[in-house]
């Protein structure tokens, strides 16, 4: 079985191919806004024009040609309208043209189903951490459950939002990584209500704080404080699923103060702390066809869902 996956839900258009259980190639074009953030618009007529480009370098570095595929897997939800409806145009174009089967997969469970199958972690509470969604995830009751999530805006938006204001070019999370070394830590709202979390009063402070402190300082506070919100909340869900592996995915993943942070709880609670490389951990056109490959026995297109929930998600392959 090899599948050709194809990822829209924002600034990125992925193309990922699949065979059976190994990954033939996973390679992405993204929309970089000239200021401010995305605009959908804009990251569409993007994903529109480089959907040709991504598709025939996929399948250069896969080392096959379009008649060797047998499936199509694309982002159903959730995600940006637009983008959506540029990936799924273009996998119903290829599904017709080919003659194969097609099916419309949801994006926050890609990214675990891919995290599973190339870190080994069997049974894992996700920490799924990107710009539009932040979500703790885990399986219980035969479906991917949602354990906690913010009640207003993403890690990965919180992250960018502060940079702009700032005046850190997008995305700013790899910037504030780097300012934040070295910072001293300043006191900001701390918000976690039961299991979820909220941003949007930490944003606040930050900007209003920005006139009178360090932008280091800012930047470390912000790590630190965040961070530890969904610490707090994913060793909750741990405790309360009775789960010892911890799964990190998402673009914000990619942060090395999350991961450090993460691996010392989980040492704490005689756990493992599993992260995929990381370009697996960013939107990926190969976790869709991972997905897609899970799913095939029930292909199914669809019209794209923009606010396709983890938990409405059917789980019928576990």
């Amino acid at each position: 079985m090899i599948c050709l996956g194809i990822e829209s839900t924002a600034h990125t258009f992925g193309v990922g191919i699949i065979k059976d259980k190994k990954v033939l190639s996973n390679v992405w074009s993204s929309y970089r806004p000239e200021k401010g953030g995305i605009h959908p618009r804009e990251a569409a007529e993007h994903h529109f024009l480089k959907a040709n480009e991504v598709i025939n370098l996929a399948l250069e570095k896969a080392g096959i040609s379009k008649n060797d595929l047998n499936l199509i897997a694309f982002s159903k939800g959730p995600g940006i309208g637009t983008c959506l409806r540029v990936g799924a145009v273009v996998a119903r174009i290829l599904s017709e043209s080919l003659n194969i089967p097609i099916v419309g997969v949801n994006h926050c469970v890609a990214h675990l189903e891919i995290g599973k199958l190339l870190t080994g972690t069997k049974d894992p509470v996700l920490l799924y951490v990107s710009g539009g969604n932040t979500q703790v995830i885990a399986f219980e009751g035969g479906r991917y459950r949602v354990f906690g999530e913010t009640l207003d805006i993403g890690i990965g938006n919180l992250l960018d939002a502060f940079a702009r204001y700032v005046g850190i070019p997008f995305p700013g999370g790899p910037e504030i990584e780097k300012l934040a070394k070295g910072g001293k830590y300043i006191d900001l709202p701390y918000s976690v209500k039961g299991m979820d979390v909220s941003f949007g009063g930490l944003l606040s402070n930050l900007k209003q704080k920005s006139k009178n402190y360090e932008l280091q300082d800012l930047s470390y506070s912000l790590q630190e404080t965040s961070f530890s919100m969904l610490i707090e909340v994913a060793e909750r869900a741990m405790a309360h699923c009775n789960k010892k592996e911890l799964l990190l995915a998402g673009g914000v993943a990619a942060n090395k103060r999350l991961r450090e942070m993460s691996e010392i709880m989980c040492n704490e609670r005689g756990g493992k702390l599993f992260v995929p490389e990381i370009q697996f951990c960013i939107d990926n056109g190969a976790m869709i066809a991972w997905l897609g490959i899970l799913m095939k026995d029930k292909p199914d297109a669809g019209p794209v869902m923009q606010d396709w929930r983890t938990d409405q998600v059917e789980v019928f392959w576990k």
